[in-house]
């Protein structure tokens, strides 16, 4: 799982669960694997993530010297802050770990890079 779509995971769907987000993010086996540095398409995702969502992911990664806990402003004008954001959302990969609801503690575990979050019957 790159850490770009955990910033679009939430567990709204249990039942009595208002926000679900952000996730708690537990990585137990992850994996770099390069790619293509686009800063157009780093710039133009951003948007539609949640910082602090990203610095948490940052932290759990063990990267919070590369990406800073406040979005900087003009972020755009910032190449190198672009590749390091590059690099934390595109090029990390969750392969073994777990996603917790913040609101149940419900635990979504992350296997082969996968995040299972399919939910039990009762939980609906």
């Amino acid at each position: 799982m790159k850490l770009s779509t955990y910033n679009f995971l939430t567990s709204m769907a249990i039942k009595g669960v208002k926000v679900g987000f952000p996730l708690k993010l537990t990585i137990n086996k992850k994996e770099v694997v390069e790619t293509e540095f686009n800063p157009t398409f780093v710039e133009r995702l951003l948007p539609k993530l949640d910082w602090s969502a990203i610095y948490g992911a940052a932290q759990v990664a063990e990267l919070t010297e590369d990406i800073p806990a406040v979005q900087p402003e003009n972020i755009g004008e910032n190449e190198a802050l672009l590749q390091k954001l590059h690099h934390l959302l595109f090029e990390i990969d969750v392969l073994e770990g777990q996603l917790e609801c913040p609101e149940t503690g419900r635990v979504f575990p992350i296997t082969d890079g996968i995040p299972n979050m399919l939910l039990n019957e009762d939980e609906v």
